[in-house]
């Protein structure tokens, strides 16, 4: 352990609370990315980890140094996510708005109605991780992904991100959650077949996407919303596309469905839209702004996240206004001329 890091556990074990904070400030962030993973909601993997520090500065005399710093924090983070998602009552926390406009009916049930979209802001100070893992990082943020792992067991999740995605040994991920690394290789033998069958089915796309491409299409893709032009939009949908509109858990497929539902809810006569470009999930994204006929104002909308294969979009997962804020954007933009 660094002279630095060992003077730092020192003086916070002391009660100094800026040596402690300079001591987590670098695991923070990617503390953070661990817990939205696990539960699939940014306020969730925010509140757990300014608990798992709560927690560390209260028990860092017991922090025997025997794995490093990082490893400590992760086991703490790892097993309050886990009593989160285990704590009764928690999801969802109020019932979901439905769209004001009909929708036709739905191809299944969508996205659980937790789910968060994630800044690409946040993930350029994510630390590398190691040869051995299964998942490539930004696959690994994909709401595809993290939608995924909502389908597992708590101790299934756990194991698959430590494994799979951060890449710690059997071993260590057995310390973390105590357990045997007999029931680690079990639990990831079983989550890996769940999430990979998840993943095929909703139009994975290629893991290094041609970002020329992918740009050109949501380029289409913004053109086509601001001028209400439903067939050009139509026309740059994969056969099938996946539409999904959380926290309302309804799911569309094919572009049959893709333009019934857009004509019912986007394509209304008399709406006109603004979009702003931003990236979450490792994905492009753009916020969407509704304009006020009375005002002229455009007006918070929503984020629609976007998903290529190739030259078509394969995925548009629709979230409402109310993510924009971590986003940077604002509620209103101005009237154009």
């Amino acid at each position: 352990m660094p002279m630095e890091t060992t003077e730092l556990i020192a003086r916070a074990r002391a009660g100094d609370e800026d040596a402690f904070r300079d001591l987590v400030h670098g695991h923070s962030h990617e503390l953070q990315v661990h817990c939205y993973r696990i539960l699939g909601s940014l306020q969730d993997a925010e509140d757990a980890v300014q608990e798992t520090l709560m927690s560390a500065w209260r028990n860092l005399a017991g922090f025997g140094e025997r794995s490093s710093l990082r490893t400590w924090l992760y086991k703490i983070a790892t097993n309050r996510c886990l009593d989160m998602v285990r704590a009764e009552g928690r999801r969802p926390r109020i019932a979901p708005r439905l769209p004001a406009a009909v929708l036709p009916d739905p191809s299944g049930a969508g996205d659980p109605p937790w789910l968060d979209p994630y800044p690409d802001v946040l993930l350029d100070r994510l630390v590398e991780p190691g040869p051995e893992v299964r998942y490539e990082t930004t696959e690994a943020v994909s709401l595809a992904f993290v939608t995924a792992l909502q389908l597992l067991p708590p101790r299934q999740r756990a194991v698959l991100v430590l494994r799979d995605v951060l890449g710690y040994p059997a071993a260590e991920v057995a310390g973390m959650l105590d357990t045997t690394q007999d029931s680690v290789q079990s639990a990831l033998k079983r989550a890996r077949a769940t999430v990979d069958d998840h993943l095929a089915g909703s139009g994975r796309p290629a893991r290094r996407a041609d970002s020329a491409a992918e740009q050109r299409l949501v380029a289409r893709l913004a053109d086509a919303l601001e001028r209400a032009d439903l067939d050009a939009l139509i026309e740059l949908l994969a056969a099938d596309v996946r539409l999904s509109m959380p926290p309302v858990m309804l799911e569309y497929h094919g572009i049959d469905a893709a333009r019934r539902v857009f004509a019912a809810a986007i394509f209304r006569p008399g709406l006109v839209y603004r979009v702003v470009p931003t990236r979450a999930n490792g994905r492009p994204a753009f916020g969407v702004y509704l304009a006020d006929l009375h005002t002229g104002i455009f007006r918070a909308y929503g984020l629609h996240v976007v998903t290529t294969d190739g030259d078509r979009i394969s995925a548009l997962t629709c979230f409402t206004a109310d993510v924009l804020s971590r986003f940077g954007l604002p509620r209103t933009l101005p009237e154009t001329d």
